[in-house]
């Protein structure tokens, strides 16, 4: 494993173009509690976030849009008026990569400020 997954957030993306496959079920079990609330549904890395009001929500959407742009890998955002659902998957390899769980950390991080 990569020291990347030693300190995912402190990691960057890698740019995907497919061929090459998705993370394994042992290692996504090795990752995912380094992440906080996330889980694995359907596929894809998902965490469920929810706010005071609309305002900080988002405040929220526009600063994952802001790391998205930076790390070159964009999550799904399902946005409501206090929540805000975040999924990531790599869609070049159709599963989970390194850098979704990169990106879901730098995420746990911004909602910690």
């Amino acid at each position: 494993m990569s020291e990347v997954f030693c300190d995912l957030a402190r990691g960057k993306c890698k740019p995907c173009e497919g061929g090459v496959p998705p993370l394994t079920q042992a290692e996504i079990d090795q990752l995912l509690p380094k992440l906080k609330g996330w889980q694995v549904v359907e596929g894809k890395l998902r965490r469920d976030f929810k706010f005071a009001d609309h305002y900080i929500t988002m405040t929220f959407v526009n600063a994952i849009a802001w790391v998205s742009h930076q790390q070159g890998h964009h999550p799904d955002l399902a946005v409501g008026y206090n929540t805000c659902r975040v999924e990531y998957i790599t869609h070049a390899i159709n599963g989970l990569s390194e850098s979704d769980f990169i990106c879901a950390a730098k995420i746990d991080a911004l909602f910690e400020l």
